[in-house]
């Protein structure tokens, strides 16, 4: 049998890919050599923000107790949450089965190789076999990477994989890297009493984000005692004597029960058959041209392409994908505003530019307009007033929306709305906005005095 479309990785995106395609009447094979539901579902933004959600209530506490009008604890039963954890992802990947079943996927259990013209060989325990394709999607998704020096060894030095598998929360953790992965781990482990320590190259927290941004989160980071430690660059880390042990290039060592190496993914593409198939990589990254394809009847998506490596855009490229290969659409890819969200408390949130950005693509029309989430009635109500929802102009119109703060990622869905559309002054009173909400803090933004960006 030749299927229409076979896809390699169950992730987010090989997922959504495969069950698109077959709601469109395609044959669909779905190669995954893991688990249904990929990195996202099983090792990352699930389980981190289960781990987030059942701890949410010690940081509201210790927020409501600052204003001296609530008392007591909170205690996390962290075993009955890892097996709750693991009851989920079992579920989910239980109902994601079931779906592929119902839509007649047929998935292939197994490590996929590309094995010549239109053909993929999957080794799995029961042996090898080949199935030929008309049309392929590598969704092989990515994995920690590491410098050197810094490699896991399972023990006292863990990747986020290893964190997330923990049997207990250390007392003390050392984070390498302050980007969202390590922010978040860092966050849950602090609510369970944990010493964080935090050390990146860079000279600021979330270092991709708006500078007010990593300011903000800074800031309260520090209020919470957490030692950061930035301009640093890590010799190594071991494990001795039982314990995590990082040296730093300057000679100081940070002494703690575990560390937790965050310092970036990379796509999974090595070894699969690719660059025999005349497919180009650079830095590891599939290149794709404007249909996303990688070769002729070859498509990548998510993580694998480098484009950005967050589950809603690898969606999103599935949906396209999935009509292309269908022949329902001709146009080329076009992705608009993609949302991004630092999770936990407070969080952080960002649709379309920041205010740099603009200002090198337009400097003459730049415009911001600020409103700080202390003028926000819920803001107020949970007591965590720091931070603030940030509004880029150019030309005119919104062009991008930054937000740090308490509970900011609610607003991401209407950001990208709004960005989407490029609302201009007359479009803001189009739609009614609730009070009270942290909505209004969208508004007030959107209200307040626009000044030029220098």
């Amino acid at each position: 049998m030749t299927y229409d479309l076979i896809v390699i990785g169950a992730g987010p995106g090989g997922f959504d890919a495969a069950v698109e395609a077959a709601g469109l009447g395609l044959s669909v094979a779905l190669i995954e050599k893991d688990f249904l539901g990929g990195t996202c579902l099983n090792r990352g933004c699930i389980p981190t923000k289960l781990w987030l959600g059942a701890t949410s209530a010690v940081e509201e506490l210790h927020n409501q107790a600052r204003m001296k009008v609530a008392s007591g604890e909170v205690t996390v039963n962290f075993a009955a949450l890892q097996s709750r954890v693991q009851k989920h992802l079992a579920g989910t990947r239980k109902a994601m089965g079931m779906q592929l079943k119902k839509l007649g996927v047929e998935l292939v259990e197994g490590t996929g190789r590309l094995a010549g013209d239109h053909q993929v060989a999957v080794a799995s325990a029961d042996g090898e076999k080949t199935l030929a394709y008309k049309k392929l999607v590598v969704a092989t998704g990515s994995r920690p990477i590491f410098f050197p020096g810094l490699e896991p060894d399972g023990d006292c030095v863990l990747d986020s994989d290893m964190f997330l598998s923990l049997e207990s929360m250390p007392e003390s953790l050392i984070v390498v890297g302050a980007g969202f992965i390590g922010l978040e781990m860092a966050q849950v482990a602090h609510r369970f009493g944990c010493k964080v320590t935090v050390v990146d190259a860079m000279d600021r927290v979330a270092p991709l984000e708006d500078p007010e941004v990593s300011q903000a989160l800074a800031g309260v980071f520090k209020r919470w005692k957490w030692d950061i430690r930035l301009n640093e660059r890590v010799a190594g880390v071991v494990t001795r004597d039982g314990r995590a042990l990082l040296t730093l290039n300057s000679g100081e060592h940070i002494v703690a029960d575990k560390a937790l190496v965050a310092v970036g993914r990379g796509p999974v593409t090595k070894g699969i058959g690719l660059e025999e198939a005349g497919v180009e990589l650079l830095f590891n990254q599939i290149q794709v041209d404007e249909h996303l394809l990688a070769a002729p009847d070859i498509y990548a998506i998510g993580d694998a392409n480098g484009h950005i490596q967050l589950a809603h855009a690898a969606s999103h490229q599935a949906h396209y994908v999935a009509l292309h290969a269908a022949g329902k659409i001709e146009a080329p890819y076009v992705v608009g505003p993609v949302p991004s969200v630092l999770y936990g408390s407070p969080e952080a949130m960002r649709v379309g530019l920041m205010e740099n950005e603009a200002f090198l693509a337009d400097f003459e029309t730049t415009e911001v307009s600020v409103a700080q989430l202390a003028a926000n009635p819920m803001a107020q109500a949970h007591a965590a007033t720091q931070g603030f929802v940030k509004i880029i102009w150019s030309g005119g119109k919104v062009v991008g929306v930054t937000a740090v703060g308490h509970d900011v990622s609610r607003l991401v869905t209407p950001a990208a709305m709004i960005v989407h559309q490029g609302w201009t002054l007359d479009d803001i009173h189009s739609v009614i906005f609730p009070h009270p909400s942290l909505d209004e803090a969208l508004l007030m933004a959107l209200k307040a005095e626009r000044k030029q960006v220098q």
